[in-house]
């Protein structure tokens, strides 16, 4: 980034109690040079670029992300609107990709996914505010997307030759004599890694954009602050008391698993190995007695809390409790019961089928209690997806009550972090 533009970064963070400090391993990393308090809204950005999440079955406003009064652009074919006023706001940026995309095919559009189209806007924005189109600002320029990192020396040679063919196509569409095709690729890296879903109050994912600032916000499995969405805008808020000069972080994936499920999310997704507080727990008692509860089985006493582990001699699992042993026999038997069932269950039931799937996933929710422990993951989240469909019938006692059996396990998580 270029030094007078890291400058006016460093002011604006400074106006609003902020630091970014280079650290060994980390890069860049965001500090607070105050006392927050929670809830506070730490940062906020609006996205540099962002698209809705279209589907064939599913489409969205370009402006709003919104699906009602839908109607297609008689250009492109490609984007929707619902209205003239999201029409207008997107105008000055969609009539340059409306051309582009125009050029292509018909039968090539198709091709066109959300993070082609991401990456299309990215450099017809970059050229808009060059030509001085589009206003230039200390959070919203092409400098912060160039300074997010991209692991491009970490990839495989099959995502790269991925990376390679989303390129060319990026090319096909803008024929842009400037762009070079490992820019593209590498931007397509810096996507993977620094690109959040928007998503609604619900956490349902709407769309995917681009926070240039908000992705110098280093991981921690234990954050102190939680990365919500109001509309387009990125909010971080504190989720606790944050002491100054302490460093703000968020929560790249979800941090219900166990330590070596984190991790392996972490490095296949953002290409990197955590040394939070609660990572570099693994291995030791806490961290085995969590991965056990959140990933593990239930003991055989119904009345027993306890969590399970491998018995030394392969017989089963031995409760570190009462010291019941559970056969593998019974543990096999149970699961192929489970996995016949949960081969039924839709992953997204249509309005028509809801009631039948509930009564799936209840059937799948009382062999999983009979199959893991309390706290489960998996158990978690059936009742998660049982909660979800009794709201949309409108089933409001029994949602209620699976709210219940649902916090608790949250409220574990957050005390074992």
């Amino acid at each position: 980034m270029e030094a007078s533009l890291m400058a006016d970064l460093q002011r604006f963070l400074q106006d609003r109690c902020l630091s970014v400090l280079n650290l060994p391993q980390k890069g860049r990393s965001l500090f607070t040079t105050r006392d927050i308090r929670p809830g506070e809204v730490i940062l906020s950005q609006n996205p540099y670029i962002c698209v809705p999440n279209n589907t064939s079955s599913e489409s969205r406003c370009d402006g709003c992300f919104k699906t009602n009064n839908l109607k297609k652009c008689s250009g492109c074919q490609v984007v929707w609107y619902c209205g003239s006023s999201c029409q207008k706001s997107e105008w000055k940026l969609h009539r340059h990709e409306c051309k582009a995309l125009t050029r292509l095919e018909k039968e090539k559009r198709k091709f066109v996914t959300p993070t082609i189209r991401l990456m299309v806007k990215l450099f017809i924005k970059r050229n808009l505010q060059n030509e001085k189109v589009l206003l230039i600002t200390t959070t919203d320029n092409y400098s912060l997307v160039e300074a997010l990192v991209s692991h491009m020396s970490e990839i495989d040679e099959q995502q790269m030759l991925l990376y390679a063919q989303m390129a060319n196509l990026v090319n096909l569409i803008l024929q842009f004599p400037s762009v070079d095709l490992r820019e593209i690729a590498e931007n397509f890296s810096k996507f993977s890694c620094n690109a959040h879903s928007i998503c609604d109050s619900e956490l349902r994912p709407q769309g995917i954009g681009l926070f240039p600032l908000v992705s110098i916000i280093n991981h921690s499995c234990s954050p102190n602050a939680v990365l919500v969405f109001e509309e387009q805008m990125a909010v971080v808020r504190a989720m606790g008391n944050i002491s100054k000069d302490s460093e703000i972080t968020i929560s790249y994936i979800e941090t219900a698993g166990s330590t070596l499920t984190r991790q392996k999310s972490l490095k296949e997704q953002y290409l990197f190995h955590c040394q939070c507080a609660r990572c570099n727990n693994v291995g030791k008692p806490h961290d085995i007695e969590e991965s056990a509860i959140l990933e593990g089985y239930r003991c055989s006493n119904e009345k027993c809390t306890g969590f399970l582990l491998r018995d030394p001699e392969e017989k089963g699992f031995v409760c570190q409790k009462c010291l019941l042993l559970r056969s593998k026999e019974e543990v096999k038997k149970l699961a192929s019961d489970l996995k016949t069932v949960s081969e039924k269950a839709p992953a997204s039931p249509s309005a028509e089928n809801k009631q039948a799937a509930i009564e799936l996933y209840k059937t799948m929710e009382k062999l999983q209690v009979k199959l893991y422990h309390s706290f489960s993951i998996t158990l978690m989240r059936t009742r998660e997806k049982l909660l979800k469909m009794l709201m949309d019938l409108e089933i409001w006692r029994e949602a209620l009550n699976y709210c219940r059996l649902i916090v608790p396990v949250y409220q574990s998580m957050s005390t074992s972090s």
